[in-house]
């Protein structure tokens, strides 16, 4: 067996801490030293006692290395003495952040960076950018707001705080817990009571209670804007159902050309990738001159932009010219469309970009509505 040239110097240190009756002794797996001693059962662990284990501290296998893991012996060997020895300061992505007493700021920093680290690589970059600054960076925010106002409050106690300052059954409250529990455990923090708890009642009653503009509100609504680009986007938003964002990123060839079908494709890097998209109503093409693909010239480098500012500044068209509804409107109209007129939810869930649970769950009260009426014709016709 091949002895590591540093494992002489390994050996001398151990010999310190047997003499110093420290119960620890250094470890060396490869080119990393660990320290292994008889340590209390890790978070999640079945054991109840103490046990023989390793930490893996990471520590290279080098003089200084070794100086800085005799000192962590010392200090490590005083806690179980002590018997404040925790787990969480030696586990995770951040237990060195933890160990030289890192500020909420610096973990937060860290949070972002293992956000971003974890989906490198991924098809969709723009809309991984998109997903952190809306549905995280607002939540974390207010975290550090409140862990500042209130300096005697715990990391669970601040994380509580700020879940209940946003408002109950809400779908922000919702996205709050889920932007806080990914922090709490990227920093290994157990919270007490899980904050799924907090959710409240919130789910698709919001779009079930909606008011969603008709048919010929729709029609009368095109007629308001003058701008030529503009009713082109919302005129393919009302006939494909798509996102404020996605009507920037498709693929509108097939259309342009007078494809029979007019199917159009939404890119990959959109929020949910790659998926295409047929006309419900397919007389709508004619109805609002889709064949003439004209949109309005708006920064669309996701390099400088995100699809959420693309987003917002459709909104504010939609403001500009008094369209009597929101942008979403339309991609919800369309998607009870496709239900009355039976279209299969698999497919329709699939032109939408999300999934059929997220589908049937959304459109819950028309789809059973309609699955009744088939039923209770089908009853009728067999009478």
């Amino acid at each position: 067996m091949t002895i590591h040239p540093f494992d002489v110097q390994i050996s001398t240190a151990n010999q310190r801490l047997k003499a110093a009756q420290m119960g620890l002794k250094i470890d060396r797996r490869g080119e990393k030293l660990s320290l292994r001693g008889t340590f209390p059962p890790r978070p999640g662990s079945p054991k109840l006692r103490a046990y023989q284990q390793r930490i893996p501290l990471g520590l290279p296998a080098t003089k200084a290395g070794l100086k800085q893991i005799e000192k962590a012996a010392k200090v490590i060997a005083a806690q179980l003495i002590e018997n404040t020895f925790d787990w969480q300061d030696y586990l995770g992505p951040v237990a060195g952040l933890r160990r030289a007493g890192a500020d909420l700021s610096a973990q937060i920093a860290a949070f972002e960076t293992y956000f971003f680290d974890l989906r490198q690589g991924t098809s969709q970059p723009a809309s991984v950018r998109t997903t952190w600054e809306k549905a995280y960076v607002p939540y974390l925010r207010k975290l550090q707001a409140i862990a500042t106002q209130h300096p005697s409050f715990s990391l669970p106690e601040a994380i509580y705080a700020t879940v209940q300052s946003t408002s109950a059954n809400s779908r922000s409250r919702q996205v709050c817990c889920t932007a806080l529990d990914a922090l709490a455990t990227f920093l290994n923090t157990p919270l007490p009571t899980p904050l799924k708890s907090f959710w409240g009642n919130y789910g698709n009653s919001k779009t079930q209670v909606r008011h969603l503009p008709t048919d010929e509100e729709i029609l009368s609504a095109y007629e308001r804007i003058p701008n030529p680009t503009w009713k082109f986007v919302y005129g393919i938003m009302a006939t494909y159902g798509l996102r404020n964002h996605e009507v920037f990123f498709c693929d509108y060839t097939l259309l342009a050309s007078g494809d029979e079908e007019a199917a159009i494709e939404v890119l990959a890097h959109t929020k949910t990738g790659q998926h295409d998209v047929w006309p419900f109503y397919p007389e709508w093409i004619d109805a609002f001159n889709l064949r003439q693909v004209t949109l309005p010239k708006i920064n669309t480098d996701l390099n400088i932009t995100t699809l959420q500012r693309v987003g917002q500044t459709v909104s504010k068209q939609f403001e500009r010219y008094d369209v009597p509804f929101n942008p979403y409107d339309l991609r919800h109209a369309w998607a009870v469309r496709t239900v009355h007129m039976g279209l299969p939810d698999t497919v329709s869930a699939r032109m939408m970009g999300h999934s059929v649970a997220i589908h049937n769950r959304t459109y819950h009260r028309w789809i059973t509505r309609r699955d009744q009426s088939a039923a209770v014709k089908a009853a009728l016709r067999n009478n």
